[in-house]
């Protein structure tokens, strides 16, 4: 069994942070902290609630970054492995 390569560890890291930046925000502009994305807003309470689904889509393209970015280093380096 092949282990992953760093350099798809690397790319699939700077995908999940590029995600977290790129983050969507609330009505008034302010971004989640990543406590709350990370949680996917489980530990709001009281109007904070109505948050949910914002930390829910925050959650959701830090991991589709996190993804990209493992598939792209993965193609990248099978790419610098092949000459």
């Amino acid at each position: 069994m092949r282990s992953i390569s760093p350099l798809a560890a690397l790319f699939a890291v700077a995908g999940a942070v590029t995600g977290y930046l790129l983050r969507p925000s609330d009505i008034f502009g302010h971004q989640l902290p990543l406590s709350v994305v990370l949680t996917r807003g489980s530990d709001l309470h009281g109007l904070n609630r109505l948050l949910v689904p914002l930390a829910q889509r925050s959650f959701n393209e830090v991991l589709a970054g996190l993804i990209l970015g493992a598939v792209l280093g993965t193609v990248v380096g099978a790419l610098i492995n092949r000459r």
